[in-house]
């Protein structure tokens, strides 16, 4: 395996410098000379992210990228919407962790079955446990969905719900924005229901509309995941309802949420506090629906700790997959974090566990 990897960095490195060479024949005025010159320190430097195959490991080699104010600068400036550039490098502004780590004395409990806190300012991994482990993902699914729908559909479509994605083809106690078959709806509005209620049938009203079939959409889910690095990430919906093949890691959610919040659709849904939409029936009357979060931060059942922020995010339950929570938060001096739990064994550990991380984010 270490033969491997020193075989893979090299190519990537060889890769780097023929891509750099051929700008350099191709812009030769100083500015360009000057910034290949800084990609090449950057490619010395920067971290080298590899995902061992079938294994989910992460070989990592930081160099004190991170202390090199400069590079960070220039890799958030130019790597800030992908994880890879498309000369190979891999930005300074990603947090990579391959082994449990713990930076600022979590004190949650046990009973969960991944956490991970991720500062986004510094690119450090300030809490991990166990976030390569495979897991099931519930509803934290859908931020995959969003991102797909944000990066392929138009806002303003007019979607007509269909048999599939009536809210009477999903189990009586899943998460439901109450569609019906025929209903008319803009896809803002069922990003709206998608992300504040969790709608199941908003999901797979979205796939069918952005790809002509969900399963047509879940290959485009599969394929967009690789494309930001989730290499153990498989989904076989767009909305998280239980599969066993379905299934991700907090390290993978945290690489798609790193990029959904960098589109400003995004950060609006997940900022709201609730939701009117306009619905107009197959008879051609009109109802309206309102949806509201269903993280208890948002909802004002549960406070995060003094001098945090919670933005936004996304939950997800199931029975398998048990409690599950994403979120951006920001503390006393604006800075961000993502902070991740899954698998808690109940709501209350859930959010005590959170809890304890977004303690962290304080100083």
């Amino acid at each position: 395996m270490s033969s491997y990897r020193e075989e893979e960095a090299q190519k990537r490195r060889e890769r780097i410098e023929k891509n750099r060479q051929k700008r350099s024949r191709r812009h030769g005025n100083k500015k360009n000379q000057k910034k290949n010159h800084r990609r090449q320190i950057a490619a010395g430097i920067c971290l080298v992210l590899i995902a061992a195959a079938g294994g989910g490991v992460y070989a990592v080699s930081m160099q004190h990228a991170q202390k090199n104010a400069e590079m960070i600068s220039y890799e958030k400036a130019n790597y800030s919407g992908s994880v890879f550039s498309a000369d190979g490098l891999a930005a300074t502004s990603l947090c990579v962790a391959s082994e449990n780590t713990d930076e600022i004395q979590y004190s949650g409990t046990t009973d969960v079955h991944a956490a991970g806190l991720f500062d986004l300012n510094g690119a450090n991994v300030l809490y991990s446990n166990q976030i390569h482990d495979r897991l099931y993902p519930a509803s934290t699914t859908k931020i995959l969905t969003a991102l797909l729908a944000l990066e392929k559909g138009n806002l303003s479509d007019v979607v007509t719900v269909g048999e599939n994605a009536a809210a009477s083809s999903f189990p009586a106690d899943a998460s439901l924005c109450g569609l019906q078959e025929g209903d008319q709806l803009t896809l803002e509005d069922l990003l709206y229901g998608l992300l504040l209620s969790s709608g199941n049938d908003a999901a797979t009203a979205i796939a069918e509309h952005i790809s002509g079939s969900e399963e047509a959409f879940v290959e485009e889910m599969n394929a967009r995941a690789k494309e930001l690095m989730a290499v153990n990430t498989h989904f076989t919906n767009p909305h998280g309802l239980h599969d066993d093949n379905h299934y991700t890691t907090a390290y993978d959610l945290y690489l798609i949420f790193n990029t959904c919040i960098q589109n400003e659709e995004f950060m609006k849904v997940i900022e709201t506090e609730s939701y009117t939409a306009s619905i107009k029936e197959a008879d051609g009357s009109v109802r309206t629906e309102e949806w509201k979060p269903t993280n208890y931060y948002a909802r004002g059942i549960v406070n995060a700790p003094d001098g945090v922020t919670v933005v936004g995010g996304k939950t997800g339950t199931t029975g398998e997959a048990g409690y599950c929570l994403i979120l951006l938060d920001r503390n006393s001096a604006d800075h961000p974090y993502i902070s991740i739990v899954m698998g808690a064994g109940s709501r209350d550990i859930l959010y005590q566990n959170m809890n304890a991380l977004l303690e962290g984010t304080q100083n």
